[in-house]
């Protein structure tokens, strides 16, 4: 992160807002500028790729689903925006401590224990690791004792949209991000390295939510996809990995995608205009007027 705060300190904060007297290594003014960053850089990934994805990704066809919700796609971007800047607070103190050289982060790649080779290995890591330990934490948000606190807010979106992506209640989201910020504290990391793959576990976590279940058929049961993630907001209890199916199919709550086997939210909506739930829908409203009689009361 401290490239991104000597870029903007150098061509925007020292000449065009802090005072010449104000140092830029002084503690509280590289806090309020973290705060600042993330919180601006947040917004800007999560705006923009979303939006990207929403109009040229995601299938609209799925608003028409019955468990979408009305005025889904507002509520989604008002609760990640209200989220955001309470997740920012105890990210900035991490970054704070990467500027202030605790983390092993490093410029060059001769600073690399195995140089190139080092950097390759260590984006391997990045993603195995984060995706270990996103695996445990999501499935403890899933413990009875924290769901309905935490982590129920972003399970209101049954069929999603990328904007959901980052609609979490605070502390979920931020629970959810540790992973990321702990890789360079513990493993050496390139910064340039991390600042990209930063960016792209963003990135994903927006594409797993955009409702494009395209995936390449020898891929589709390793990596988890839009699709797998759509049955854990549909059927809770499964695919709560981030990346790839590992940790689902090792503490098994892997699920194969319904989508898969065409009995996801799209086939669903295909039987729906044919007609062919018509019959169902019409025997479930007359056992819910045969429950609601005054006979039954």
């Amino acid at each position: 992160m401290d490239l991104v705060l000597n870029y903007v300190d150098d061509n925007f904060f020292t000449p065009y807002v802090y005072p010449t007297t104000w140092p830029e290594d002084e503690p509280f003014r590289q806090i309020i500028s973290l705060l600042i960053v993330t919180n601006l850089g947040a917004l800007v990934l999560y705006l923009l790729f979303g939006t990207l994805s929403y109009y040229l990704v995601f299938d609209h066809s799925l608003k028409q689903h019955p468990q979408f919700l009305e005025n889904q796609v507002q509520r989604e971007i008002k609760y990640a925006l209200q989220s955001l800047p309470w997740i920012s607070i105890p990210t900035v103190a991490l970054f704070f401590a990467e500027v202030r050289g605790y983390s092993r982060l490093y410029d060059n790649i001769e600073d690399s224990p195995y140089g190139w080779l080092g950097v390759i290995l260590s984006m391997l890591s990045f993603l195995f690791f984060t995706d270990m330990c996103i695996y445990w934490i999501h499935r403890f948000l899933h413990h009875k004792l924290v769901y309905k606190r935490l982590h129920k807010p972003h399970h209101r979106w049954k069929v999603a949209t990328p904007f959901a992506s980052h609609a979490f209640h605070p502390v979920d989201g931020f629970l959810q991000s540790i992973p990321y910020h702990i890789y360079p504290f513990l493993f050496p990391l390139h910064k340039v390295t991390y600042l990209g793959l930063y960016i792209a576990v963003n990135v994903w976590t927006i594409s797993i939510h955009d409702g494009d279940y395209r995936v390449p058929d020898f891929l589709k049961h390793i990596i988890n996809g839009s699709a797998h993630h759509t049955d854990h907001h549909l059927y809770f209890d499964y695919n709560y990995g981030q990346y790839f199916t590992l940790w689902d199919k090792i503490g098994g709550s892997y699920k194969s995608p319904s989508s898969f086997e065409g009995k996801g939210p799209h086939d669903y909506l295909k039987k729906l205009k044919s007609g062919e739930l018509a019959s169902i829908k019409n025997d479930n409203h007359a056992d819910v007027v045969s429950r609601d009689s005054p006979k039954n009361k």
